[in-house]
């Protein structure tokens, strides 16, 4: 990852290797396959149950609290670097990512190709042999405390922020949905289509065939071919964090210094009667 401008989002699996005993690992593909076969010394945690449709400041911050007691139970501190993975540099994996870089941890990392570039590198994976010990409420170890950190809001945008940048020349929406969410002709939400003005890159097209991030000058270059610059304050969006977090991820590591993931994404902003929506043309 070394042609990155900035690395600390990825780290490699060789890399990894060589610093299992330095840091804090945590399995976020499902539950399953995590007890089938993990990197040893990690721990699980499933994020999808956690969603916010609603980026007014209240319940962004009850959102974000929850996530600091999720990865502080999971011993995430500020003081030990964390590695998060997925089967690939998957959404999941970036979400998570992303969620820790916004609570303030200084070092929070995607293992880039998640199990399989891991695996691919010639190491193993461990299985869960037995199930965890039933706890007795009245001898279980006292809860970790929350993960705190200085947060980061710059790190992520709201509705509130997305109106802002309709119409405004210093920023730039990015839509990483399907195509078919983009143009309206998938429906998960109350209303189809996009936010005026949005381009339409699919999230996965900084990553190649074995889901691991593309070389450094080749998402430089398809972004910059669609007028997505460092110049900008860049917003990407899905529809729940998690697509967008990873395009979040790609730019940050090729060094654009302002790039906001929409937390609440199409979830809120297509589920609202007060938001402005266009269909694009084919």
């Amino acid at each position: 990852m070394t042609d990155f401008a900035d690395c600390r989002y990825l780290i490699s699996a060789p890399e990894l290797a060589s610093r299992l005993s330095d840091i804090t690992l945590i399995d976020l593909r499902p539950a399953e396959d995590f007890a089938v076969g993990h990197i040893p010394g990690s721990t699980h945690v499933d994020i999808y149950g956690v969603s916010l449709n609603d980026s007014s400041e209240a319940p962004l911050k009850s959102f974000l609290a929850i996530f600091r007691v999720l990865f502080g139970s999971r011993g995430v501190r500020a003081d030990r670097p964390v590695v998060i993975y997925d089967h690939e540099s998957g959404e999941r994996a970036a979400r998570a990512v992303w969620l820790l870089a916004v609570l303030g941890h200084p070092d929070v990392r995607i293992l880039d190709g998640g199990t399989h570039a891991w695996t691919a590198a010639g190491n193993k994976l461990v299985r869960l042999t037995e199930a965890p010990p039933p706890v007795d409420p009245t001898k279980a170890p006292p809860t970790p405390p929350p993960f705190r950190g200085d947060m980061n809001l710059d790190l992520l945008a709201t509705r509130f922020d997305i109106e802002r940048a309709i119409d405004n020349p210093e920023y730039l929406i990015v839509d990483v949905r399907r195509e078919s969410e983009y143009r309206g002709t998938e429906k998960r939400a109350r209303h189809v289509g996009t936010i005026p003005g949005a381009v339409h890159i699919f999230w996965r097209e900084h990553l190649d065939a074995h889901g691991a991030f593309r070389k450094p000058e080749e998402i430089r270059k398809l972004y910059e071919s669609r007028g997505v610059t460092p110049d900008k304050t860049i917003i990407p969006l899905c529809h729940g964090g998690y697509r967008s977090a990873s395009t979040f991820i790609a730019l940050k590591s090729l060094g654009y210094p302002q790039v906001r993931n929409y937390v609440s994404a199409w979830g809120e902003w297509g589920n609202r009667e007060d938001t402005r929506i266009v269909i694009p043309a084919s």
